[in-house]
């Protein structure tokens, strides 16, 4: 990008920073079964890493919103106690996080994972240091879009509607791009995760890395 102009860098959680699959596709699969619904194979739970859960199990199983939120709550029972901390960061992200604020750059965390397990997570890889505000979706879903999150943080640091410019959204899923889009900023699409590189490009990804010594060279 060049990068004096940009300030700030806002980051998806699963998929970017960390690995959740152990942990969410075990809540995943103890909701399934509480509510007896037939998920099909188990390479299939990995595809509900990083939508809002609710919509995509209402579309993926015909579930009306009841059903789903049934299902979501189920989930968030077994994820809060045991899910969240089953989780790996993944390699070099810390030195990444790092050398952002050695260069003066805002970092926000903008996640569709509520707040309450967003924090601790951070908080459990000693990440917390690095970031100038962490948000993630509410419970009451008045914040469930991954572009309401990212806005919502973005206000929260003081980022105007003119410095929109100068602001960078790193995710590895088609949400984060949508989401990236639709409050006006620029995009990285990173490999490692959940995404795919055809999604992400499709969806309109401004940059791709596939590894963290590219996302280095994108953001500094």
């Amino acid at each position: 990008m060049g990068n004096n102009r940009l300030h700030t860098v806002a980051f998806d959680l699963d998929g970017t920073l960390s690995d959740p699959m152990r942990g969410l596709t075990s809540g995943f699969r103890y909701a399934f079964r509480k509510m007896k619904i037939d998920y099909g194979d188990e390479g299939v739970l990995k595809s509900f890493i990083g939508p809002p859960l609710r919509d995509e199990w209402m579309k993926r199983y015909s579930l009306t919103r009841e059903r789903a939120e049934e299902a979501v709550a189920y989930f968030r029972e077994y994820y809060s106690i045991y899910g969240w901390w089953d989780n790996d960061l993944y390699e070099g992200i810390p030195e990444l996080l790092s050398a952002l604020k050695a260069a003066g750059k805002r970092i926000v965390l903008a996640t569709s994972k509520p707040d309450v397990h967003s924090r601790k997570i951070l908080a459990r890889f000693n990440l917390t240091p690095y970031f100038d505000f962490s948000e993630g979706a509410s419970f009451d879903t008045s914040r469930e879009k991954k572009s309401d999150v990212l806005s919502y943080a973005l206000s929260r640091v003081g980022v105007s509607e003119r410095e929109l410019d100068g602001v960078i959204m790193v995710g590895d899923t088609k949400y984060d791009i949508d989401g990236a889009r639709e409050v006006g900023v620029k995009s990285v699409g990173v490999l490692w995760g959940y995404g795919t590189r055809d999604d992400l490009l499709s969806h309109g990804a401004d940059f791709l890395a596939r590894n963290v010594d590219e996302l280095y060279k994108i953001l500094l």
